[in-house]
């Protein structure tokens, strides 16, 4: 089994749909990752049963009560009896041999700093998790950066797999969903970094158009102010570290007020100076 749902209650609906397909036990379940969504239905299972990568354990252990305090606001009765149940078994990346079938299992970090995903060899399935969105925009705030999850969706995509489960949207055969994912990250990161540059504010990015491409896209929308909130500050600390005019990179050996300037009509005063929408000020004293 891969992941438990979002609560208790979850977790019991899908023992209980597995009891109506097989008698067999659950010997294993691999969570994914650390989030919620995919993790607080641990109670319904065995804690013996419980596989996931080390890094996940110490996120989960780290975050999750902070998880169940919000969930609980957003969602009251249905997260009730809902605790935190760490894994107790590590997993490490490599293939494992369960009922006749060899899973691989793969270690990345680019969605949530530490991200389980499996090969069923023998189908052809990959699960995927949170590493694939698909018609559905991605959620970002523990990504270790954009660039790395591309590269790694590289990697998943040159596995040999015929169908494909993301975390969240249908399953699809063949690359599509990597596609999508890759236009999206991509116009996500160059919109972010053109933003910064420009020295637009956080509302201002918020406020950008999505291209039409992205209409199949839900939730884009709510996802790109989102990922404003958990991103756009690095960016915006990129952009003061750019190389200035003549490839000189921009050095403040200085205290500076710095505030955007693209709109702004005033003379620069004294000792400024604007660089990339940016207007650095020698502070008075």
């Amino acid at each position: 089994m891969f992941d438990t749902g979002p609560s208790r209650r979850y977790g019991e609906q899908m023992r209980e749909v597995i009891a109506s397909i097989t008698d067999l036990p659950v010997t294993h379940v691999f969570l994914s990752h650390h989030h919620p969504d995919h993790v607080f239905g641990n109670q319904a299972f065995a804690p013996d049963t419980l596989y996931a990568l080390e890094g996940t354990i110490a996120l989960l252990r780290a975050q999750g009560d902070d998880f169940t305090e919000n969930l609980y606001r957003t969602l009251g009765d249905w997260m009730r009896g809902t605790e935190v149940v760490l894994p107790t078994q590590r997993v490490s990346p490599g293939r494992i041999t369960l009922g006749g079938r060899e899973i691989e299992l793969i270690a990345m970090s680019g969605h949530s700093g530490a991200d389980l995903v499996l090969l069923d060899h023998a189908s052809g399935v990959l699960l995927a998790a949170d590493m694939v969105f698909y018609r559905r925009a991605p959620t970002t705030p523990h990504t270790p950066g954009l660039e790395v999850w591309r590269e790694e969706l590289r990697e998943l995509e040159a596995l040999d797999f015929h169908y494909l489960v993301p975390g969240h949207g249908p399953v699809a055969e063949g690359t599509a969903p990597f596609d999508q994912m890759h236009d999206y990250l991509a116009w996500l990161d160059d919109t972010l970094r053109d933003a910064a540059r420009q020295g637009l504010t956080a509302s201002e990015v918020m406020a950008l158009p999505i291209p039409a491409r992205f209409d199949e896209v839900a939730v884009a929308r709510h996802e790109l102010i989102r990922s404003v909130t958990h991103l756009y500050g690095g960016y915006e600390r990129d952009a003061l570290a750019l190389l200035a005019e003549g490839g000189e990179a921009l050095s403040l050996s200085c205290p500076v007020i710095v505030m955007p300037c693209h709109r702004q009509a005033w003379p620069l005063p004294p000792g400024s100076r604007a660089v990339n929408g940016w207007l650095f000020c020698v502070p008075w004293s």
